[in-house]
């Protein structure tokens, strides 16, 4: 077949993900004379923060959605006049699954629609990840009925989906994300009949120079608490759920009040009836795509220096991949990102003037975002509710009991070795909700595993290995893609991941 990339000079950029950070940096980098395609996995820009209904449910108001409505909008209408002009091609409903190393740059390896099935190549000489993060699970008796989900699960029901996850929720855990998923489910007509928050307020006041170093941020949760107080939405502080009851699905919850040190205390628990339990403990970066460039990781996030470059050269990172800091650090990552990518593509050293507001944004989310992580940390003694008969991963149906032999008894003390020993961690979702839980229960620190994939792929993907030729793939119609693609999306044999 033709190589289309032969007709057509392939985009300089490719970013990966649309969500805050992904659009500012194609918007940057296009500006400034870059060719970006903007690889995606939702059938809509916008990430998790600016998710928006299915068009074929017809929402009238999806404003009503979103507290950030006109910031979606200048981003929407940038990305189209990009579109219109030629510099940026969106591919969405690409679930990427590898980035592998070439002589004269990447190549970005993605299974195409829904189902996933169809694999497709996109060349470009150099990444920026723009990859987001995913929900923090801690494990407690009960969570695994039906009705108890992610906080930011529900909120995806809400804004993608115009479901409700339940007539009567709780909503629980810790972190600022509760505040707008209370709310947001009390106004679309969900009876919230608690929002159980852990964290202790002193924590608050030992860090209020911090944040009262950004108003408008404390302006937003006052906006929030205001709107949950119209809605009679009973608020418990320093509390945290200790269980969740039913028979075939979600029936109730009991919550308990948290001592000084994060323990329970038993003589304060309570029973609050509901059939929806939205429960979140923060956010972790996905970094899957980076550890397989082999980029630095610290901690649990990548590494970037000032202009956000990885250490792999043609590799940059923005949002929360580097650190889980909201979408307004995500936005200005972001810019700096593809104001860097634009200049040093082009064969020129950046003008950090050019992006000197973002950097000073960037220098005070960072530290407001600091001071919230420190504020809202888990109670400290979180593990010990777990029974010993809750399962802590699902996939592989390992209890934490099981975990906690293969320290007290066998002697691990680490995340592997408790995985060789109980398969916690080798299933479906290779660790990334069963992470938190093992650390706590062992006691160790939770360090980002390295994995040879991003998510799943079909074994036909990855035994294919029929020569050289390689089909044009028409991209799938659509207002932002065209009939024919821009030149590097190809699909055909896909390149395992250690190719490069």
């Amino acid at each position: 077949m033709t190589d289309p990339t032969r007709r057509d000079p392939a985009p300089r950029l490719a970013v990966i993900g649309a969500g805050p950070a992904g659009l500012a940096a194609t918007l940057e980098a296009a500006r400034h004379g870059l060719r970006v395609i903007l690889v995606d996995a939702a059938p809509e820009a916008g990430g998790q923060f600016y998710r928006q209904p299915a068009a074929g449910l017809g929402a009238r108001r999806p404003q009503a959605l979103h507290h950030r409505w006109r910031d979606w909008q200048r981003l929407r209408a940038g990305l189209d006049q990009q579109i219109a002009a030629g510099r940026v091609t969106h591919l969405r409903d690409h679930h990427v699954w590898c980035v592998t190393r070439r002589r004269s740059g990447f190549t970005v390896h993605a299974l195409l629609g829904p189902a996933q099935e169809r694999p497709v190549e996109v060349r470009a000489e150099a990444v920026l990840l723009a990859t987001g993060g995913y929900e923090k699970v801690l494990p407690f008796p009960g969570w695994t009925l039906p009705g108890v989900l992610t906080a930011g699960g529900a909120q995806a029901m809400l804004k993608g989906g115009l479901l409700l996850p339940g007539r009567t929720a709780v909503v629980a855990g810790t972190g600022p994300l509760l505040l707008p998923v209370a709310t947001g489910l009390a106004a679309a007509g969900a009876r919230v009949a608690a929002l159980v928050e852990s964290a202790d307020p002193r924590a608050f006041l030992r860090r209020s120079p911090t944040l009262a170093a950004r108003p408008a941020k404390l302006a937003e949760g006052a906006h929030h608490t205001a709107r949950l107080l119209r809605h009679g939405v009973r608020t418990l502080v320093h509390h945290t759920v200790v269980e969740a009851h039913g028979e075939q699905r979600l029936e109730a919850v009991t919550v308990a009040a948290l001592d000084a040190t994060g323990r329970v205390r038993p003589d304060t628990r309570r029973r609050i009836g509901c059939d929806a339990l939205a429960v979140g403990h923060g956010m972790l970066p996905h970094t899957d795509l980076a550890q397989g460039l082999d980029c630095r990781i610290d901690g649990i996030a990548v590494h970037v220096d000032d202009e956000q470059r990885t250490d792999v050269p043609g590799v940059w990172a923005a949002g929360e991949a580097t650190g889980v800091g909201g979408a307004d650090l995500a936005l200005a990552e972001g810019h700096i990102a593809g104001r860097s990518a634009a200049a040093r593509l082009s064969g020129r050293e950046p003008d950090p003037r050019g992006w000197a507001a973002a950097a000073r944004a960037r220098t005070g989310l960072r530290r407001f975002a600091a001071a919230l992580e420190d504020a809202y940390a888990p109670p400290a003694h979180w593990a010990e509710q777990i029974t010993d008969d809750t399962v802590v991963c699902r996939c592989e149906e390992v209890t934490g009991g099981a975990v906690r032999r293969a320290v007290g008894e066998l002697g691990a003390g680490d995340m592997r070795t408790v995985k060789l020993l109980t398969r916690a961690g080798m299933g479906w979702c290779q660790g990334r909700m069963c992470g938190p839980a093992v650390a706590g229960l062992a006691d160790c620190p939770q360090t980002a595993t390295p994995r040879p994939f991003a998510r799943p792929v079909p074994l036909g993907v990855l035994a294919r290995a029929g020569g050289t030729d390689e089909e044009q793939h028409p991209a799938a119609p659509g207002p932002d893609r065209p009939d024919q693609p821009d030149g590097p999306h190809r699909a055909g044999r896909p390149h395992h991941p250690e190719e490069s």
